[in-house]
């Protein structure tokens, strides 16, 4: 039997001609191996200009989208922050408020919208980001700028890198979108391995993935940026390029040179760019206009979870009002359930008790939201109301009801106390209660 370390020549050698330009497999060698030197028409092909530093060469991609330019339903003009540079009320999209967070205005007021397009989905060391797409809005021309970084070479990473760490100089935020989970993290694994400082590490980050789950996402649809780009701004993409093809079409470009195939990832880069800033800008719109600019009543229910989290609990009640006016019941139902927690905070317990009585009487009620309001009410009656008979009827009620374990017991020995207290038989003779 023959060792391993023969059989592996043995695998090299009759695998030499992976990742010849004529070749379907996908090239296993180190990239600094595979990559060729910069096309000498990537950049005519591309529309960009080649940039080059320590010897090493990049492309370099600049867009300028005029106030007038429509995405859809949507232009630029709708979406400019005001003069200062940043919405009053964007800290509520990263999770800051009134009640702490360092403040989005001031000299270093811009928003850097950020989207990397990479080697792979799966991040880690080996995954490099190839195109870096930088957005922001320029308040001197009234226009959405896009800057787009190419590594042609990966030579040229440490270059490149240093050009987006410039042009992040000055900023007050970047805005991804799922970039908490992924382009982040690769990023600034991409700034360690090159031996640099990243230059998102100290910049308050908004994720646009979570605000826009709490204020858009349909109860069975999806929440991508492409349904978000199509419900919202109504732009259609023709021709785009699925996520999952983009890998491939960079590394046939690394063996063959040939860079159009490239045209439509940019294309596609740039697109998710512009719909980020739109959707940021309806969201930054959305809550500094306050609870009744809501369009829906999901809108609503989103703009009151983030009203809340910031503490800002007048705007909050009001968004989960306006929600509870909806025709879809699981909508009104997690808007009584949301307003019902929050009075409930707030020690205003007669307001939860009927937000709470209006969500277990409500029609197709959700069976966990029953039995928490049931449980509720048993509690505020027993406690607060002093009426035992109503707290012995919502403790049955919540005992008929789907539990786990542990709720149960704690709901017998409820209603068990109660029971004393009224001065009744003990629930165990009273069998026609759990019918």
């Amino acid at each position: 039997m023959s060792s391993l370390a023969e059989r592996l020549r043995g695998v090299i050698k009759s695998g030499s001609g992976i990742g010849d330009p004529g070749s379907d497999v996908s090239p296993i060698a180190s990239p600094e191996s595979r990559l060729p030197n910069p096309g000498s028409d990537a950049a005519e092909v591309l529309g960009g200009e080649w940039r080059e530093s320590r010897g090493h060469r990049f492309l370099v991609v600049d867009r300028k989208y005029t106030p007038g330019y429509r995405h859809g339903r949507v232009s630029i003009a709708d979406c400019l922050p005001p003069q200062d540079g940043a919405w009053p009320r964007l800290e509520l999209l990263c999770g800051t408020g009134p009640r702490g967070g360092a403040s989005l205005h001031g000299v270093r007021s811009r928003l850097l919208f950020l989207d990397l397009e990479t080697t792979g989905l799966a991040g880690g060391a080996g995954t490099y980001a190839f195109l870096v797409g930088c957005g922001w809005f320029d308040s001197a021309s009234a226009c959405f700028r896009l800057r787009q970084f190419f590594l042609s070479d990966f030579a040229a990473e440490r270059a490149l890198l240093e050009s987006v760490a410039e042009l992040a100089d000055g900023t007050a935020c970047v805005v991804t979108y799922n970039g908490k989970t992924f382009d982040l993290p690769l990023i600034e694994t991409r700034f360690v391995l090159q031996r640099m400082s990243t230059p998102f590490a100290e910049l308050p980050h908004v994720d646009m993935l979570h605000p826009a789950r709490r204020m858009w996402r349909e109860d069975d649809g999806e929440c991508r940026l492409t349904s978000l780009e199509r419900t919202l701004c109504g732009h259609e993409r023709e021709g785009d390029v699925p996520g999952f093809e983009i890998p491939s079409r960079y590394f046939r470009y690394v063996r063959s040179g040939d860079a159009r195939p490239l045209e439509a990832v940019l294309e596609h880069n740039r697109l998710d760019i512009v719909s980020l800033a739109m959707l940021t800008a309806r969201a930054a719109q959305l809550l500094d206009d306050g609870p009744a600019s809501a369009t829906t009543s999901r809108e609503a229910l989103g703009m009151g979870r983030l009203y809340e989290r910031a503490g800002l609990v007048s705007d909050a009640l009001g968004a989960f009002a306006r929600a509870t006016q909806a025709d879809a019941t699981r909508v009104r139902a997690d808007a009584l359930r949301a307003q019902a927690i929050l009075l409930r905070r707030l020690r205003r317990y007669e307001e939860a008790a009927s937000c709470w009585r209006e969500l277990l009487g409500g029609r197709d009620c959700p069976e966990s939201h029953a039995r928490e309001a049931a449980e509720a009410l048993a509690v505020h009656h027993e406690h607060r109301a002093r009426d035992l008979d109503a707290a012995r009827r919502f403790a049955l009620q919540s005992l008929r009801l789907e539990a786990t374990t542990a709720r149960r017991e704690a709901t017998k020995y409820r209603l068990s106390r109660i029971e004393r207290k009224l001065g009744a038989a003990p629930h165990a003779e009273a069998p026609p209660l759990f019918q």
